[in-house]
């Protein structure tokens, strides 16, 4: 493991003053806007792996949207460690326990290469049949088998991305992850054309321009971490030989896991139905689901940001605050999320013919899933910020459950609504979902803030 820090950096002062003395309206917005541009850069990059591969074929569009359940597991084990480490170092932070933090953000990282460098392996051994198991069709196997071969080799490099991401986020550094994550983004977008098309790699060339771009940008967060730009100390002597240790760090980490491991599962069961009816269905709802993690990003970006503030000012016992930043960032969130609910189903066609104009087939289907999904897109603030929340504060039981609510209703209604409505309940089956899912969330944020909120303290 590299030793990413020398020698141990005594936090400054103003930064834990800052995050408990600034007031929120300020604060939150300040930290966000960077892990916003951050989640959406990462987004964008990811779309453009959908646009450029696209412009080839329809099958080769559908074989993004099948190897994306394998790009989610690996990015579930990275914020599952990430999250996981940061937000116990975060509450330590708060607490001016820095050399205890320090152990939690060594044993992270540890954790995140021997995660990933297992997970490469068990990918490139089994890559055949994690595409059928994924839900490739017979025309879009292949597309899918070239583009996966890259996307395993980089798992290593990608849980550790995220992981030390992570570690910076959760310390009030946003501007710096952000800084790692959208230079390897927007080098990705440059060179998905120039692989795919000037090297005639075809999608392959997709995968490659991704691999490179994740090099970049573990390269860059790597390197805050050795010039002394992070609060937390990195290096094998601070790796914990404690079990209890790598329990808490997975404990913390487990609603990110289940969060981005039952969107896999919840995107093969897709994919599984969507087969049945070509693979203009498959590509689709694969191009919807890419469009609207663009959208979604910019709540979870601001998340990111408020989540530090809360995970200092719990840790502080400054519980007025921590509801405080709740309030302001859901009322914030939901009123972006209208605005682009209402701009996204006007503009649905137009938006799906960018990625496929000589398919009708595919605009057709794409544009009513779209629509859809925009009627219950306002509720998405409720659904993020619930789980953030009881992330952010330690209550990891409930942030599970809220973590896996969305998708895990999605599983059984996509099987239920293709069954019953065919095509179109396929087309409506994330708007079902996310409507059932604000209900419980909503429900359980309002009846934690009435009845037990700072009661355990």
């Amino acid at each position: 493991m590299p030793h990413f820090y020398q020698s141990h950096p005594k936090e400054p002062i103003d930064q834990r003053q800052r995050m408990l003395e600034t007031p929120i309206r300020e604060l939150v917005p300040a930290l966000a806007a960077p892990t916003i541009v951050s989640m959406l850069v990462t987004s964008i990059y990811n779309m453009a792996d959908t646009y450029f591969v696209s412009q080839l074929n329809t099958s080769a569009s559908g074989a993004v949207g099948v190897v994306f359940s394998l790009m989610a597991i690996i990015q579930a084990v990275g914020f599952t460690v990430g999250m996981g480490s940061g937000s116990i170092a975060s509450r330590l932070l708060g607490q001016d326990r820095g050399e205890e933090a320090d152990v939690y953000a060594s044993t992270g990282v540890a954790t995140a290469l021997v995660l990933g460098l297992a997970m490469a392996a068990l990918g490139y051994w089994q890559r055949e049949e994690l595409m059928w198991l994924l839900g490739s069709t017979a025309t879009i196997y292949p597309y899918a088998l070239d583009y996966a071969f890259y996307i395993v080799l980089g798992a290593p490099v990608m849980i550790l991305s995220f992981t030390l991401n992570n570690l910076l986020r959760w310390q009030g550094k946003a501007s710096l992850a952000v800084f790692g994550l959208a230079t390897g983004g927007v080098l990705n977008i440059v060179l998905d054309p120039v692989f795919i098309f000037l090297f005639k790699m075809g999608i392959g060339g997709a995968g490659a321009a991704t691999l490179l771009s994740q090099c970049v940008s573990l390269s860059i967060l790597s390197s805050f971490f050795l010039l002394g730009k992070s609060g937390l100390r990195v290096t094998p002597t601070c790796i914990s030989r404690v079990p209890r240790t790598y329990l808490a760090i997975m404990k913390q980490g487990m609603p990110s896991f289940f969060r981005q491991g039952v969107l896999s599962v919840a995107t093969m069961a897709l994919n599984y139905n969507a087969k049945l009816y070509g693979d203009a269905a498959v590509a689709a709802l694969s191009i919807v689901t890419k469009v609207f993690m663009v959208i979604q990003s910019i709540v979870i970006g601001f998340g990111q940001g408020f989540q530090p503030v809360l995970g200092y000012n719990y840790g502080a016992g400054r519980l007025d605050r921590v509801k405080e930043a709740v309030w302001f960032s859901v009322k914030a969130c939901t009123v972006i999320l209208t605005i682009c609910a209402a701009a996204g189903f006007l503009l649905a066609p137009h938006i799906v013919t960018l990625f496929r104009r000589d398919d009708a087939m595919v605009i057709a289907i794409g544009t009513r899933a779209f629509r859809y999904q925009c009627c219950t897109l306002p509720l998405g603030a409720v659904l993020v910020f619930a789980n953030m929340f009881f992330q952010s504060l330690g209550k990891s039981w409930r942030a599970v459950l809220l973590a896996i609510c969305r998708q895990g209703l999605y599983i059984p209604l996509v099987y239920l609504m293709s069954a019953r409505l065919g095509l179109s309940g396929l087309e409506m089956t994330q708007a079902a979902a996310d409507l059932l899912a604000f209900l419980l969330s909503a429900g359980v944020m309002v009846h934690y803030f009435r009845t037990e909120f700072g009661k355990e303290r």
